[in-house]
């Protein structure tokens, strides 16, 4: 299965906010030379966890409305990796993940042995040093625009919530019609933008895997929920519907667990990343021994390259040197349905039937919708 390539610059999830401060008439970071929004005083950016473009293409019966809109448009891409708080992180900032520093589930906090899970996070990071950019909310409002995040309760003052979306006037909202009642009172201001947030099909996809008829239901809700939205807004402000990835299915016979095969941890301080995209941090010397190792062991089931040449073909869009220690000296991206577990390390992760991470187009592709 060949990988996407992720589109930064021209129809990312990182351009998101920018093309949406142009069609306000503001300014937000670069315009995208690959995404044009229909200008509106007010915006609404709804972000689906887990609604990969693919996905929703292949279920269209589920979900005709954003099936719909999808037919008329271009899909765009996530970042890479493909996962939930890089991905958040890049539509918040507007930069791409080896400018904000999110750079996947897990990743090793620089001069450490440790992990930082970004999102439970860690009392000991501060996320205004992991991640000091401005973000898109707070240049917009310092622009002029009303900027308004409509998220759970939990999620009020967390970790990845300062590092990705401060700036913006909060909202909790735990429920369906929490959320869009919100998201109507809050767009009623001109000029101005709203975020709104909701993770079920994600954590379904997890749970039960895509191909799960509780997916299913969960993609009819969610198409429900968009269309409702769109109806309860006057017809003067636009609505976004964007995803920060998709999701495969990995069965038991595409799965490797390191823990099972001694050679796979020669080497290897510290296993980061994800299932799906793991980030290798190596013992000094060893580069080039994981590097053959991992690449030998897994042949065509994942693509094996070392942090250099990861950067060099643009996975992370320009990397500040800050981040780059956070990145693994070896990284692995996983092709097909395969995966790679450590049972020892993350036990919960191998609960899961749905993944994401990778650069297949399952996981990358993701809709960018007008309605």
């Amino acid at each position: 299965m060949d990988f996407v390539e992720p589109a930064y610059g021209r129809r990312s999830l990182a351009d998101v906010m920018p093309a949406v401060a142009a069609a306000l008439g503001a300014r937000c970071g670069t315009p995208p030379s690959g995404l044009e929004l229909p200008p509106a005083a007010a915006y609404v950016v709804f972000l689906v966890d887990g609604l990969g473009a693919r996905l929703l293409e292949r279920h269209a019966d589920a979900a005709p409305y954003l099936a719909g809109l999808l037919a008329e448009s271009a899909p765009g891409t996530a970042g890479v990796p493909s996962t939930t708080a890089t991905s958040l992180t890049s539509l918040g900032t507007g930069l791409p993940p080896g400018a904000h520093g999110l750079v996947g589930f897990t990743a090793r906090v620089p001069g450490t042995d440790r992990l930082l899970n970004h999102l439970a996070w860690d009392a000991d990071v501060d996320p205004l040093e992991w991640q000091p950019h401005p973000t898109a909310y707070a240049a917009l409002a310092a622009s002029g625009v009303d900027v308004t995040v409509v998220n759970k309760r939990e999620f009020r003052g967390s970790g990845l919530t300062v590092a990705s979306s401060r700036g913006g006037t909060w909202v909790d909202a735990d429920k369906v019609g929490e959320r869009i009642a919100a998201a109507v009172a809050a767009s009623s201001t001109r000029p101005s933008v709203t975020y709104l947030y909701d993770g079920d099909l994600d954590w379904t996809g997890h749970r039960y895997g895509v191909a799960s008829g509780q997916w299913l239901q969960q993609l009819a809700m969610v198409d429900a929920e968009a269309e409702q939205l769109r109806e309860a807004l006057p017809a003067d402000r636009r609505l976004v519907v964007v995803a920060d990835h998709g999701m495969v299915d990995s069965p038991a016979a595409s799965r490797v667990d390191v823990d099972d095969h001694a050679e796979l941890t020669d080497g290897v301080a510290l296993l980061g990343g994800e299932a799906r995209f793991r980030h290798l941090y190596c013992r000094r010397g060893a580069v080039d021994d994981v590097l053959t190792t991992w690449r030998a062991f897994l042949g065509e089931r994942a693509e094996v390259l070392t942090r250099a040449d990861a950067v060099a073909r643009g996975w992370f869009g320009p990397v500040d040197s800050s981040v780059a220690p956070r990145l693994g000296d070896v990284v692995v991206a996983c092709r097909g349905d395969h995966a790679v577990f450590s049972s020892e390390r993350f036990r919960y992760e191998t609960t899961l039937v749905g993944l994401h991470g990778s650069l297949t187009a399952d996981e990358m592709l993701i809709p960018i919708v007008v309605g």
